[in-house]
């Protein structure tokens, strides 16, 4: 931390996936394991396929924003991914910086996830936000105790029935107090308990199956978390 509130996230780890494939992935593929990214006005300052790739955004007094990756291959089809996260936060710089470098965490997981599990199948993507009622110190809790997995570990495996959504039956793929993922033969859930860095609780969900709709995932997932947290 220095008084120009600058920050710095750095990740050193391997993916299964040859860099060509991770490339796709933090490019052209981001909705499929974060969330779309085509609307960034970022500028590929470093492109060297498949190696390095720096892209940044600049804004007034000096803030940016920026994301470098560089990747060496590894035996066996996989790829070390070396990553910094780098940039200004212009307020509340503790908090932002403990949400982000967890986030980061659960997002470079779960990118190894779609690697593993669905690399270069089509997605329908859909961001779901829990009501405002759920960005409480309990927030997260009560979302994990409703879906009955409070004392799932990364691993186990789960049979859900759930109120206006449907089955799920899957494992789950990371679990601690901040975030929760869910993958079943053809989806991702994403769950952020984004309430400890000061809003609310949040999701995603990666469609893979070939007939998802993001309307109507949206529409069933939202109620869903409306009961939740009513």
């Amino acid at each position: 931390m220095t008084d120009k509130r600058n920050f710095e996230i750095i990740v050193d780890t391997e993916l299964p996936g040859t860099p060509e494939r991770v490339w796709e992935a933090v490019t052209a593929g981001t909705p499929a394991w974060m969330f779309p990214t085509d609307e960034w006005p970022a500028v590929r300052t470093v492109e060297e396929y498949p190696a390095h790739l720096v892209s940044r955004m600049d804004g007034p007094d000096g803030w940016f924003n920026q994301l470098e990756h560089v990747l060496e291959p590894l035996d066996g089809g996989r790829a070390r991914l070396h990553y910094v996260h780098s940039g200004i936060f212009a307020e509340d710089w503790d908090q932002q910086y403990d949400g982000a470098s967890k986030h980061t965490a659960f997002y470079l997981h779960t990118l190894g996830q779609y690697l593993q599990y669905f690399d270069g199948k089509p997605v329908v993507f859909t961001d779901v936000q829990a009501p405002a009622s759920s960005a409480t110190p309990d927030g997260f809790v009560r979302l994990k105790k409703a879906l009955g997995v409070e004392a799932a570990a990364a691993g186990s495996t789960v049979e859900l029935e759930l109120d206006g959504v449907g089955k799920l039956s899957g494992e789950v793929d990371f679990a601690n107090e901040n975030f929760l993922g869910l993958r079943t033969a053809d989806t991702m859930y994403r769950f952020f308990g984004r309430n400890a860095f000061g809003a609310t609780v949040g999701m995603t969900v990666h469609d893979f199956s070939g007939s998802g709709d993001s309307e109507t995932t949206a529409k069933a997932w939202g109620a869903y978390l409306e009961k939740v947290y009513a």
